[in-house]
């Protein structure tokens, strides 16, 4: 047993050695099953990705943890590990980081998805599942996550409202001057609705205008991110909130002055 954990904590920092000395982007795999690590070990490095893997929750938090030297640039996660449910270890990362998360599951079900999606994760695919698929799903997600990086510091984007402030230069959101913790996809949905006041977006457009065109999730998720944004701004002003519009989609609708 102790020749196994060796061996596989040597196999870890071998990975990671020669990833760096590449200069390849590196893929956390968390699950438990072999077959699964190595069909998606095969397609990343194929696409020219090191991919690293362990079906330990604790050993995820420990690699993907905020004092790791070499975090992984995105994390593929099965929710059912062995010692961790790998949903708590999604909102226990999202604490400290905004690392991209994909959650892997063979539950297909949409409560299932949702669920993920509210804990955190940028994306969730439904095992058995196509190679190509994953690979288009992580490049996507990684584009999405680098753009959003890159916008800091390319000019003011600054919105401001009754007791709201959004700076995407810092991706910061302030309530009545103090600042609030927002994950990154979430502040980027609020700013983009903010920044158009009293105009509706249907589902497919803030997928397409937030998430990217390459997103191959469900428009559910706009749900998921509007409830949990509305839960942090609940009582903040009566001067603007976050709308549906029944049928259609949603806006961040100004109350007009009388």
């Amino acid at each position: 047993m102790i020749f196994c954990y060796e061996y596989i904590n040597n196999m870890l920092i071998f990975c990671l050695q020669y990833a760096i000395l590449y200069n390849m982007e590196r893929i956390l795999i968390a699950d438990d099953d072999k077959a699964t690590c190595e069909s998606l070990k095969l397609a990343l490095r194929r696409d020219g990705f090191e991919a690293f893997f362990t079906g330990s929750g604790a050993e995820v938090l420990r690699l993907c943890c905020a004092h790791s030297d070499n975090p992984p640039a995105l994390l593929l996660l099965e929710p059912a590990l062995p010692d961790r449910d790998g949903l708590e270890i999604c909102k226990e990362i999202r604490g400290f980081s905004d690392l991209p998360i994909i959650i892997i599951s063979a539950r297909d079900d949409v409560a299932a998805k949702l669920l993920g999606l509210a804990f955190g994760a940028d994306d969730y695919i439904v095992k058995p599942f196509d190679a190509r698929e994953v690979m288009a799903r992580i490049k996507a997600v990684l584009r999405r996550f680098k753009s959003g990086k890159n916008t800091k510091g390319n000019g003011i984007r600054i919105i401001e409202h009754d007791n709201l402030a959004v700076d995407m230069n810092r991706y910061e959101m302030k309530l009545g001057g103090k600042v609030c913790e927002l994950p990154p996809k979430e502040i980027e949905l609020l700013f983009h609705l903010a920044s158009n006041p009293n105009k509706v977006f249907t589902r497919d457009q803030l997928l397409d205008d937030v998430w990217g065109f390459e997103y191959y999730g469900d428009s559910r998720t706009i749900d998921v991110h509007i409830k949990r944004l509305r839960t942090k701004l609940e009582g903040v002003s009566d001067k603007w909130f976050l709308k549906t519009v029944w049928g259609v989609g949603y806006k961040f609708e100004l109350i007009e002055n009388n």
